[in-house]
């Protein structure tokens, strides 16, 4: 009966001691000497906070017009090579839904560029898709129609 019970894990995280019996070195108990982070009821600054310096988004100037590249968000372009394509049969279309079945693209992919990297064998119909110059030559020598 006892023995099906299930065990109870109380762990209240790691026990700072209290005087020289604890084995933690006496008055400093683990956590150094002096400074703020050994006193009661530290709490950790907020973020971007530089101990009364100057702040870094402070010191930037605020410019009209100014924009940072880190929050513009650019479509994903997906890259493909002209021997990867060559998974399709005959005659079928080639548009980004397409791709994304086959798994040629991510899903999260919102364009589709074929690149010149080895040959392809089957004529196909692309619909909505980019090529580099190269490859779209090579694609219309094969036999194959771009929409």
């Amino acid at each position: 009966m006892l023995n099906t019970l299930p065990k109870i894990n109380k762990n209240d995280g790691k026990r700072q001691g209290r005087g020289y019996g604890s084995g933690k070195g006496g008055h400093t108990t683990g956590k150094g000497s002096k400074g703020h982070k050994s006193r009661s009821g530290y709490a950790s600054p907020r973020p971007g906070f530089e101990g009364g310096q100057m702040p870094l988004s402070r010191r930037l100037p605020k410019l009209k017009g100014f924009t940072r590249a880190y929050f513009k968000t650019t479509a994903a372009t997906a890259t493909l090579t002209l021997s990867a394509l060559n998974v399709f049969d005959n005659g079928s279309v080639v548009d980004l839904k397409a791709l994304k079945d086959k798994k040629l693209i991510k899903a999260s992919a919102v364009k589709a560029k074929v690149v010149t990297k080895g040959s392809l064998d089957k004529k196909l119909e692309f619909d909505n898709l980019l090529f580099s110059k190269t490859a779209k030559e090579l694609v219309l020598k094969a036999g194959c129609t771009i929409k």
